[in-house]
């Protein structure tokens, strides 16, 4: 029997039934659906809604309900409307009148947004530990990489000489925010909808402070019509979502042309790599390519949960169902791309010597070339239009900043000397840029000191 059987009369076409259904994507929050009828119980004993011999047998049922769902013994009905009736038929089929009361002072409205909110809540501290997990990779393969040098970029050519592991604290430094951007959106998510009813609360004498304590929330929501209708926090959740895949499909972007021939910076492992059917030399980096691929799938799911919200009036309109299958595929592909992100960043070999080699070439020690002359008393314009004719000047006799004699230095400007060999060497542009932030391996290295600092408070505030 439908939930909502008595105004509605006659049996419902099955085309209906199946369009109305959401058990298949719903029925991942039973646990939720479960804890969140026990607290509800719970308090409905608490202030003498129930007796108390109503309430054990409730509890009692959900508890060997739980146990056969995790189990296996026990199957969801498919002719079941959601996961929420299909538990309270389950219930009332067992102890009979009692399931019935469960439902006292509660509304489907509510229910749900509970569910919801559980759920996301545990799913987002999830995706905090794998992040925090990928950043401790980040962490260990910058502190194995601080001498080696590679060309860093800008508009995709090479531009100045940094190190692998400065490069990769970058990629620690998104994925540290992503962390507070869940941590935020976990604050807001916090609340509990528990008692707001369909839109209007109860007559019942509640105590909504009681089952949002038993449940774990900060407290109960304050409007209860914003209480059942909101989903700002699935937005904010996938919106976090999709700049943790945009993060991981910039690396990707990088990994995937660092690992071409044309660069060769780096290798993935071969079981984080596949072949190809017809041309046996191939390795293709398909785990980089599916992630890259997989963020487009996350930002729609964030344009569909707004633009699902953006024509619903107060208070709860059906709408509000299509939240589910987003959210919740979101949620999967990040944490599926993350699982096999992580393991490939950490076993992929460093060419160090291709990196070097691409260091030496392109002439990305100019700008030191330019520093070295404004230390020695010129404007850093004038010094910046000498080193771009020295660099033309070499362009066009084949030589490059450290192979050029010194007598034709000293053509451009007298104030080049034989220590300019040493200001442009890659070491001394590296190791010279030690301010704050910098590729120096002792700026890295305190980079590295801080993001670490970073996730033991992190981990410490949530416990």
């Amino acid at each position: 029997m439908k939930l909502w059987a008595g105004r509605i009369q006659g049996e419902a076409d099955k085309r209906l039934d199946d369009f109305n259904s959401s058990l298949p994507f719903d029925c991942r929050m039973y646990k939720q659906d479960i804890g969140g009828s026990m607290a509800h119980a719970t308090m409905l004993r608490e202030c003498g809604i129930l007796t108390a011999e109503e309430c054990e047998r409730i509890l009692a049922g959900l508890s060997a309900i739980l146990r056969e769902l995790e189990s296996g013994a026990l199957g969801f009905d498919e002719e079941a409307e959601d996961i929420h009736t299909f538990l309270e038929q389950e219930l009332t089929r067992r102890i009979g009148d009692a399931g019935k009361r469960l439902h006292t002072a509660r509304s489907r409205n509510d229910q749900v947004a509970l569910d919801l909110r559980l759920y996301l809540r545990d799913e987002a501290a999830g995706i905090m530990d794998q992040l925090r997990t990928l950043i401790g990779v980040l962490c260990g393969r910058a502190q194995g990489s601080l001498d080696v040098v590679m060309p860093g970029y800008t508009h995709m050519q090479r531009a100045q000489p940094v190190t692998f592991a400065h490069h990769l604290m970058a990629y620690a430094q998104m994925f540290l925010r992503d962390i507070g951007r869940l941590e935020d959106a976990y604050k807001r998510m916090n609340r509990c909808p528990l008692g707001c009813g369909a839109l209007a609360t109860t007559t019942y004498p509640i105590n909504r402070g009681m089952t949002a304590e038993l449940l774990g929330f900060d407290g109960p929501c304050e409007n209860s019509m914003d209480g059942v209708s909101d989903r700002d926090f699935c937005v904010e959740l996938c919106c976090a979502l999709s700049l943790i895949m945009t993060h991981l499909s910039r690396f990707c972007e990088e990994i995937i042309l660092w690992c071409s021939w044309e660069f060769r910076f780096v290798e993935l492992s071969d079981a984080f790599s596949t072949g190809s059917s017809i041309m046996p030399q191939k390795k293709n980096p398909d785990i980089a390519e599916l992630v890259r691929g997989k963020t487009g799938r996350v930002n729609g799911h964030l344009i569909t949960l707004l633009t699902m919200l953006k024509g619903t009036p107060l208070a709860y309109n059906k709408d509000l169902q299509e939240d589910k299958e987003a959210i919740f595929d979101a949620v999967d592909t990040v944490k599926t791309s993350l699982e096999a992100f992580t393991p490939m960043v950490d076993t992929m070999r460093i060419n160090r010597q291709n990196m070097r080699a691409a260091a030496a070439k392109g002439f990305i020690n100019a700008t030191d070339c330019a520093d070295y002359l404004t230390k020695k008393g010129l404007p850093f314009r004038d010094a910046y239009q000498i080193v771009g004719r020295l660099v033309a000047h070499c362009i066009e006799t084949e030589e490059t900043l450290e192979t050029l004699p010194l007598e034709e230095y000293q053509s451009f400007s007298d104030k080049f000397a034989e220590d300019v060999y040493d200001a442009i060497s890659l070491d001394a542009c590296v190791d010279g840029r030690s301010v704050l932030g910098g590729p120096a391996a002792e700026a890295v290295r305190r980079q590295i000191e801080s993001v670490q600092a970073a996730l033991g408070e992190d981990e410490e505030e949530e416990e």
